[in-house]
């Protein structure tokens, strides 16, 4: 699948990607997560995506939930440790109010004091939900116990304390920090032709007028101070199961080694029902329901971590069975037909989630933003067809050693 892209004067990146449907996608992705705000406002860029939604210079809160929806087409947005996206599925001929309602949002929100005010109180009940699964929140606090006082262990909600004290002075700080046109990629897939949506993305985000100078924008240097590697922490939880992961630190959205590693997290502990921890703790023993195996790469360095949950009383029995595997794999590698036939598996679940355009508009964004360009499909599946058993084996003594992992119990 061929990507249209372009740089705009102003320094936006732009691309298109054309498909055959009624349905249009647009979304505005910003460089500015988790890991860019000050640690005592731990929690701001969630809550600035929030405020969006509540009101600009030339839309009410109720006209921004209505604009799109009545034509039957859908807004949303998230936050991650290192974006925000804006994004919106319309009717192909509902693209243009589309693409200006998400210039509206990034560009002219007012963050309203009133609509402030209810939406904390929103956030910290999103919190509190959160404190109910503990199959979630251990994600949190493994990431914090993982980078200790670095920024990427700031969690995506921030905390009561962190929340309650952000202002709408903040919110305006903050978005004229990262809301830039440099700072942010624009990405539509659509039944249309490239140079419409281009001029179309040029009349609402084209503009060459020169930004107010933001002041000094926070570079991602922040040195990864070593954490609590090889430790064992236990956190009481009055649940019924004890939930565990197992993980440490991994490769950057640059490293070389990121297929491999992303390879073998599939087999690993993958989606699909064969994955070795799946068919180990589940299928052959019956002692867990749940075992997931993932990989989050950042723009710096990255986590691999292996989630379940199980009885109390299996949780040592469950920890062998993950450590042996990993074992096995940094002993013994894959076999040439384990390897073919895990690349031809995710080759196929690559394939099939790029054929989702909304999944195709997100992923443009964000590789626009990362790389500065986007790779087919064909490219990323050769240099998965190009992995070897032994490559996989190098990166599994590099990331299962005892001075990396670190293991955090619910219980």
């Amino acid at each position: 699948m061929t990507t249209y892209t372009s740089n705009f004067k102003n320094g936006l990146k732009f691309g298109f990607r054309k498909v055959s449907s009624p349905v249009a996608y647009c979304a505005l992705t910003i460089n500015a997560g988790t890991r860019d705000e000050n640690i005592s406002q731990n929690g701001i860029a969630h809550l600035t995506e929030h405020m969006l939604f509540k009101g600009t210079k030339n839309r009410s809160a109720k006209s921004i939930n209505n604009y799109l929806e009545k034509y039957g087409g859908e807004l949303n947005a998230y936050t991650t440790k290192e974006e925000t996206v804006i994004h919106a599925t319309v009717l192909r001929e509902d693209l243009p109010k589309a693409v200006e309602l998400l210039y509206d949002l990034a560009f002219n929100s007012i963050f309203p004091e009133k609509e402030l005010d209810k939406e904390r109180e929103v956030i910290l009940e999103e919190i509190k939900s959160y404190k109910d699964t503990p199959s979630e929140q251990i994600y949190d606090d493994f990431e914090e116990q993982l980078f200790g006082q670095h920024p990427l262990a700031g969690n995506i909600l921030g905390t009561p304390k962190s929340v309650r004290r952000i202002t709408r002075a903040d919110l305006v700080a903050f978005t004229k920090l990262h809301y830039r046109y440099n700072n942010m990629s624009l990405s539509i897939v659509a039944d249309s032709l490239p140079q419409k949506c281009e001029a179309l993305a040029l009349k609402y985000f084209g503009s060459e007028e020169p930004q107010e100078e933001p002041g000094v924008v926070p570079l991602r240097t922040a040195e990864i101070a070593p954490g609590n590697a090889g430790g064992i922490s236990i956190i009481s939880k009055k649940s019924y199961q004890a939930h565990c992961v197992v993980g440490g630190r991994a490769y950057s959205l640059y490293d070389k080694r990121r297929l491999p590693l992303a390879l073998l997290a599939n087999i690993l502990g993958g989606p699909a029902l064969n994955s070795r921890l799946n068919l180990l703790l589940r299928e052959k023993h019956a002692l867990a329901y749940t075992v997931d195996a993932s990989y989050t790469p950042f723009s710096d360095t990255g986590v691999f971590s292996v989630y379940f949950g199980t009885d109390k009383s299996n949780l040592e029995k469950c920890l062998s069975l993950i450590n042996k595997e990993f074992s096995h794999v940094k002993d013994k590698g894959l076999s040439p037909m384990q390897l073919k036939a895990a690349k031809k598996q995710l080759t196929g679940q690559l394939a099939i989630s790029t054929d989702n355009a909304e999944s195709q508009c997100l992923n443009i964004g964000k590789s626009l933003l990362v790389f500065g360009k986007v790779e087919p499909i064909e490219e990323v599946q050769k240099k998965l067809e190009a992995i070897t058993s032994e490559q996989i084996k190098e990166v599994a003594q590099e990331i299962f050693t005892d001075d990396n992992l670190i293991t955090l119990i619910y219980k």
